[in-house]
């Protein structure tokens, strides 16, 4: 049996690594409403063919766009923010995660705890925080992105906390998985945590917004990695502007929304 020394050494070795030069493959053409253009994008999902769809915020929407193609198609909405049934008003995806039975998880921003739904609840069942804004274990401040993994076990972006929180399943209260340490930009901290995806190694990738930059934690480690951006606030390639969501393709490609600049940024595995 390993030891604890020899798993972490293992995940090390697996560690993946990525290009710091991006490749730009939805947006990047100023913010608009044309269908080459994104307007404060915030959510993404890659598909098995590479399809990506977008939360395209400010322009209530959500837009697909295929492999190598330099234009999006509106994939729901596109009818402006009016209160009707047939549109939306600024889609995010952020605080939404469906475990393998279907159950659908919600982060409530301003009540500061996550609710589990299944089809036909009316209030969901609260699993995580609901005890006020705080700072302790079992509380939470504006959470914001949320994963769960095959175990149940939810990680939060604990946005006014800057740190991400692992509730297992049926936990009265959180473990800090990822910072902790306030506010700032060192390797120990967060600036407003957004998008948050743990690999299959177990690895805790969380998109850094107000520092610009996407952060990779392991379980143990006392400081985190930058793995893209850092660079500083910009446009260049090998920056971000407050990064929100991120996702991965079936290759391991490192996709994230870089939301001021108004594109999607693709990080090549090397």
């Amino acid at each position: 049996m390993l030891t604890q020394s020899q798993i972490k050494q293992e995940i090390q070795i697996k560690k993946n690594k990525f290009q710091q030069f991006a490749i730009t493959v939805a947006g990047g053409n100023g913010q608009g409403h044309e269908l080459n253009q994104l307007y404060w994008p915030r959510g993404i999902f890659v598909d098995n063919d590479k399809s990506i769809y977008i939360a395209d915020s400010f322009n209530h929407r959500i837009v697909k766009w295929e492999l190598n193609i330099n234009t999006g198609q509106i994939f729901a909405d596109g009818n402006g923010k009016e209160n009707q049934n047939n549109q939306l008003k600024d889609p995010t995806n952020i605080g939404l995660a469906i475990d393998r039975n279907g159950f659908i998880y919600v982060s409530d921003w301003e009540n500061h705890e996550v609710r589990r739904w299944k089809q036909g609840d009316k209030k969901g069942e609260l699993v995580a925080g609901g005890n006020g804004e705080g700072n302790r274990l079992n509380q939470l401040n504006f959470p914001t992105n949320i994963f769960i993994d095959k175990e149940y076990s939810l990680y939060i972006s604990d946005s006014r906390n800057n740190r991400v929180v692992k509730w297992k399943k049926d936990a009265k209260e959180g473990i800090i998985v990822a910072c902790g340490n306030g506010e700032g930009n060192s390797l120990k901290q967060l600036d407003s945590p957004r998008g948050v995806f743990v690999d299959h190694l177990g690895q805790i990738y969380v998109t850094d917004y107000g520092n610009h930059r996407v952060m990779r934690w392991c379980d143990g480690d006392e400081e985190g990695e930058t793995v893209v951006g850092g660079n500083g606030d910009g446009n260049q390639s090998d920056q971000l502007s407050f990064p929100t969501g991120l996702s991965f393709d079936n290759e391991e490609n490192l996709y994230v929304v870089d939301q001021e600049n108004h594109r999607i940024q693709k990080y090549e595995k090397i």
